[in-house]
């Protein structure tokens, strides 16, 4: 029986971690990502007079919530949208010199995205009898066509930190708080080397702006090992879960890094707003595509959690030195008096294996 076998309770109760893992990852990825459906796509409809207004008044009536549909005067002015990101298409009336309709992305935006939007109008050319053409504004580099390697560049940088978190955490645990502190800083920079190395010179992902994706990604990785590290105080052996959570399960599928939030359902399209992985996804696309355009606002995101990261050591370390001070003053004080146990208690006392407490660290990689 588990309740009698100390050594089987032990293992029992660290399968907990995987099990609740496995349920956590599929109630993550499977809820942002299974049934992907618009919601509220900005795209726009370009063309002057009343025929533009109710063409897109047309397509406003037949995509329902699921688009956003404004009118533009110039093609010029579609393309300024496109690159500071507040359309995510623009359909161009044929006619008036235009010889077919015109459809306008900004690939480097999201790939998926895209696709949505030339499901969409696709068969709105197709009703009137005119092939589409398709143009990018902004297209990623040819080293990553679908634009997703930053994604994954996220996923490396995410695994790099809050597996360090299990060392610095664990096995750092016999270190002052200021000594795990300055190796968080260590190993956040030479993790975000790491990233530089894979988005530059190893798979071309960023041919530009490389030594500012390697700042974002240090403050990207400080701020996932400060939480993490401060959070093991607390948590101890469920750190691994707490982190895997807050890091991977929430963290990736709010990204924007498969699908941008007007694709997923209201919680993860809001946690797009202020999480981690979307500051740095979001950032390093308008870092590397966009102009800078929208950067200052993910980077005050990475700062922020930063912030928080210092926070949840600081009030750690003060944990950890209020139970230094009660701990000493425990030893200073001396061992309690006991009496000597009789004769009926003596078999009791041993009858019963003590069990294994020691503290075990699980990492898990995604």
């Amino acid at each position: 029986m588990p309740a009698r076998n100390p050594a089987l309770r032990h293992v029992l109760t660290h399968l907990l971690t995987p099990l609740l893992m496995c349920v956590g990852m599929g109630l993550a990825y499977l809820g942002a990502f299974a049934h992907p459906e618009p919601h509220h796509l900005p795209v726009a409809v370009v063309g002057s007079g009343a025929e533009a207004k109710v063409f897109a008044q047309t397509v406003k009536d037949k995509g329902g919530d699921a688009l956003d549909v404004r009118t533009l005067d110039a093609r010029a002015d579609a393309v300024d949208l496109l690159r500071t990101r507040d359309i995510d298409g623009a359909y161009v009336l044929g006619g008036e010199g235009a010889r077919t309709p015109e459809l306008i992305v900004a690939s480097a935006g999201s790939d998926t995205t895209v696709s949505v939007v030339q499901k969409i109008f696709t068969p709105v050319a197709a009703e009137q009898g005119e092939p589409l053409k398709v143009t990018d504004v902004v297209p990623t580099v040819d080293d990553d066509p679908t634009g997703q390697g930053l994604f994954f560049l996220l996923v490396a940088l995410s695994i790099g930190s809050y597996a360090s978190v299990a060392v610095l955490g664990g096995v750092g645990a016999a270190l002052r708080m200021r000594a795990r502190a300055l190796l968080v800083v260590g190993v956040s920079g030479v993790v975000a080397l790491i990233g530089a190395a894979f988005a530059g010179p190893l798979f071309h992902l960023a041919h530009t702006s490389l030594w500012g994706l390697w700042g974002m990604a240090w403050l990207y990785s400080a701020g996932i090992l400060f939480i993490g590290v401060g959070l093991h105080t607390f948590l101890k052996r469920w750190t691994t879960l707490g982190v895997m959570v807050l890091f991977v399960m929430l963290n990736f599928t709010s990204s924007g890094g498969i699908f941008r939030p007007e694709l997923q359902n209201g919680f993860f399209g809001s946690l797009h707003a202020f999480w981690n992985g979307a500051g740095f996804v979001e950032g390093a696309r308008s870092l590397v595509y966009f102009g800078h355009h929208d950067l200052a606002r993910n980077l005050w995101t990475l700062v922020a959690w930063l912030a928080v990261g210092l926070v949840v050591i600081g009030i750690a370390a003060l944990a950890e030195r209020r139970q230094e001070r009660t701990a000493t003053a425990r030893h200073a004080a001396g061992p309690a008096p006991t009496a000597a146990p009789t004769a009926a208690q003596a078999p009791a006392a041993v009858a019963e294996p003590e069990e294994d407490v020691a503290e075990e660290e699980e990492t898990v990689g995604v």
